[in-house]
């Protein structure tokens, strides 16, 4: 699902009990992680629930190459949020990916007030994963 349909569909709900429903069913919606994925390599520190996270880098243009993501985690919720962070970032350039504020993101759709400060903790560092990924990849091509 595109960023911008999860944005118009959050919009549409005023009540944080049909947000939560919804992004928990964003998270079912991801397909699952293949159990050999779930490796320490791939697993993201600072997340109070398991997070991995698995990058495919593939090439690109002049933004620098392509990262695909899957990600899978043992909370509902956060489940949800990683489908959120693939919707904005998977499958875009690695220079892409490094000037996009995910946190703007999050605070139009009223996320960071509406989250404990553990799964914001988690959150930021599954941003941070993402992030120094794509810095990787960046500097493999140069």
């Amino acid at each position: 699902m595109a960023i911008e349909d999860i944005l118009e569909n959050f919009s549409l709900m005023e009540e944080w009990d049909d947000r939560y429903r919804y992004i928990i069913e964003l998270g079912r919606a991801l397909p699952p992680l293949p159990e050999a994925a779930r490796t320490d390599v791939n697993k993201v520190q600072g997340c109070a629930s398991q997070v991995w996270l698995a990058t495919s880098v593939s090439e690109g243009g002049a933004e620098g190459p392509r990262l695909t993501f899957e990600g899978d985690s043992d909370a509902h919720i956060v489940r949800g949020l990683i489908a959120i962070l693939l919707a904005l970032y998977s499958g875009r350039s690695a220079g892409a990916i490094l000037k996009l504020d995910p946190f703007a993101i999050f605070d139009r759709l009223g996320l960071r007030e509406h989250l404990t400060p553990q799964r914001s903790n988690g959150l930021r560092s599954m941003v941070e994963r993402i992030r120094t990924d794509a810095q990787a990849a960046l500097a493999a091509v140069h």
